[in-house]
C-alpha cells in the first residue's frame, strides 16, 4: 500500500535509487552520532543510560 502511494508521487525509479543509499545513509549516521558522542561531552550523553549513570557519581 505504501510502495503504491510512493509510486505515484515520487516514481519507481528514484524508489529504488533510495534503497541502494538507505544503508549508506544509516552507516554514515551512525557514525556521525559516534563522533558527536565522542567530540563533545560524552557524559552529557551517557548521563541518560541507567547502567552507565550510576558508575559516575559525582562528589559535588
Amino acid at each position: 500500500m505504501v510502495q503504491n502511494i510512493l509510486n505515484k508521487v515520487v516514481g519507481a525509479k528514484y524508489i529504488t535509487i533510495l534503497r541502494t543509499w538507505v544503508p549508506n545513509m544509516v552507516a554514515w549516521g551512525t557514525v556521525g552520532g559516534v563522533a558527536l558522542v565522542h567530540f563533545t561531552d560524552w557524559r552529557l550523553f551517557l548521563d541518560y543510560v541507567p547502567y552507565v549513570k550510576g558508575k559516575f557519581n559525582q562528589d559535588e
